[in-house]
């Protein structure tokens, strides 16, 4: 009889550890860690990973896989975390023509994806989906911001450039949904391109007043170092793509006293920000970008999620997700009827911070509760 009760009690501790482990939630992030531009996926990791720790569960595991920055290797990728590893949360994509390979597809599987950063105006529109969130933005949203922002300012003819992907041409038909003024010219770029002389001494000779560009990571590095040198005195303007923490300590003096457009901002004063900024420094020794920032609020997104339901759920999970009932590192935050933000937008300016490196220092408010134009398309 001993021995039968051990062996009934062995069955039982089998079964509540089975149980345990099919209550677990796992999470596959697919983003850019190696090659140009990744510090936007490092950032994005870590601002994930830091509020993943600070909650404390162990019921969330978490499998990071670098996507080279290739359309081709992420689609591969977000394969074998749905077959394989049964996943129940895709995240972490940083462009959009990567994101634009892996969400449809993922979504029509029954996998959740939130997106951290890439939100392009198709995801946003008319190939929207119940399975996907935009933490972040739609991505003509901080462009749109900026494009008012200058309007008011009094810019009479500015000259636009981007790169030719989907979010360089969201971000210059954002730019121009809230300027709604004479654009002397539209520049597009290669993707990964270093070599500017062309395109600025196209800007040079367009008569334009002003210049409004959209390079991420490494290409707006280079950028704005050639035009610092090329002696064109056409005041810089762009959105945080093009300004964050690490692209603006790279350009050095060049970046100085240019403007951008942000969600958000490590000076924004709300509580959770506050304790934010204090626990990636601590943790991480940098100032988080807002990357960084984006990665935790789409972790704390899923948490605030969990506490009401299991991805196993759909129905009430994807309810838990729309209440956004979390508390964001921006401020208010919440979901429009695509499940895309709508928050304000700030403006920032490029100074020398206390250690003499260029840093950005709020501004003010570029427009409040901003909700994407692609919504009205929509039809979830």
């Amino acid at each position: 009889m001993k021995n039968l009760a051990s062996f009934g009690l062995g069955l039982l501790m089998t079964s509540a550890m089975a149980a345990a482990q099919a209550d677990d939630v796992k999470i596959g992030m697919i983003t850019t860690l190696s090659g140009g531009g990744s510090h936007l996926g490092v950032d994005v990791r870590d601002g994930f990973m830091l509020a993943i720790e600070q909650s404390g569960r162990d019921d969330i595991e978490v499998l990071i896989q670098d996507d080279a920055n290739r359309p081709d290797l992420a689609k591969s990728l977000s394969d074998e975390f749905m077959q394989r590893d049964n996943v129940d949360i895709l995240t972490g994509i940083i462009w959009s023509n990567l994101a634009m390979a892996v969400v449809p597809s993922a979504v029509r599987q029954g996998v959740f994806y939130l997106s951290p950063n890439a939100g392009p105006s198709a995801l946003a529109g008319r190939q929207c989906h119940e399975n996907y969130f935009n933490v972040a933005w739609q991505n003509d949203n901080l462009h749109e911001a900026m494009g008012a922002y200058m309007k008011g300012e009094g810019f009479e003819r500015p000259i636009l450039l981007a790169p030719n992907y989907p979010a360089g041409t969201d971000a210059l038909a954002g730019f121009k949904h809230r300027y709604e003024g004479e654009v002397v010219d539209e520049i597009y770029t290669q993707m990964g391109q270093t070599d500017y002389a062309a395109e600025i001494a196209q800007i040079r000779a367009s008569g334009a007043d002003s210049l409004f560009f959209f390079l991420p990571g490494g290409m707006g590095i280079s950028f704005m170092k050639q035009y610092e040198s090329s002696g064109v005195e056409l005041p810089l303007f762009g959105a945080a793509f093009s300004f964050d923490e690490i692209i603006i300590q790279a350009v050095g003096s060049a970046a100085l006293g240019t403007m951008n457009t942000s969600q958000w901002a490590y000076d924004l004063d709300n509580d959770a920000n506050r304790a934010f900024v204090e626990r990636f420094r601590e943790a991480y020794e940098r100032t988080p970008t807002l990357y960084a920032s984006q990665g935790y609020d789409t972790a704390n997104l899923i948490l605030s999620a969990l506490d009401k339901a299991h991805p196993s759920d759909q129905d009430a999970f994807r309810e838990a997700l729309r209440e956004a009932d979390f508390a964001s590192v921006r401020g208010k935050f919440r979901f429009g009827a695509n499940q895309h933000p709508i928050q304000d937008i700030h403006v920032r300016e490029v100074v020398a911070g206390d250690n003499g490196q260029p840093t950005n220092r709020l501004v003010g408010l570029a427009i409040e509760d901003i909700q994407d134009v692609y919504a009205a398309d929509c039809q979830m």
